[in-house]
């Protein structure tokens, strides 16, 4: 059986940037701390939501429309490693894209997650990130599954500005 390749071009700058973060933490700039100093929110920076210790941020590799990283502003690696403020305003900012999401996509499910290090998942390990991501039933399809490629079928810029509309609002 010949195998079929498809083209996902964007993964080899991803696996690039991401592996060379983590061999020079200290001589490299960790992109969310980046994206954290990157000014108001904005579809230009893709954070939805910035608080005082925490922000929401569209990933810029998605697994489907609309998921979104919730992180510290501060660069920590660990749950252990947060303060008891900003722990609570990072669950806070989670239930807050939850929110933000089932109103904007009106999904089946979610799900959130966090993946803490290199073996359980992380892409970028030396900052604490958790994915909020909106799932549907039935959107596991045969691209994932024979081609290991994900079609989204939205671009960034309407994902940002759908979840900004639904981002709840102080009272």
């Amino acid at each position: 059986m010949p195998l079929e390749q498809l083209w996902a071009g964007w993964r080899d700058a991803y696996v690039r940037e991401a592996a060379e973060a983590e061999r020079s933490p200290a001589g490299g700039r960790c992109v969310f701390c980046a994206i954290a100093e990157s000014g108001p929110p904005s579809a230009d920076n893709g954070v939805v939501y910035r608080g005082s210790l925490a922000f929401a941020v569209l990933n810029a590799y998605p697994y489907s429309s609309g998921h979104l990283l919730v992180l510290p502003l501060r660069h920590v690696s660990g749950l252990d490693e947060l303060t008891d403020d900003e722990s609570g305003e990072l669950w806070a900012t989670s239930r807050a894209a939850v929110r933000a999401i089932t109103a904007a996509y009106a999904p089946d499910g979610l799900n959130l997650g966090a993946n803490l290090g290199r073996a359980a998942g992380a892409g970028i390990p030396l900052h604490l990130h958790l994915h909020v991501v909106p799932r549907w039933s039935g959107d596991t399809n045969f691209m994932t599954t024979v081609a290991g490629v994900r079609v989204i079928p939205e671009a960034l810029a309407e994902a940002w500005e759908k979840l900004t509309r639904s981002w709840p609002r102080a009272t």
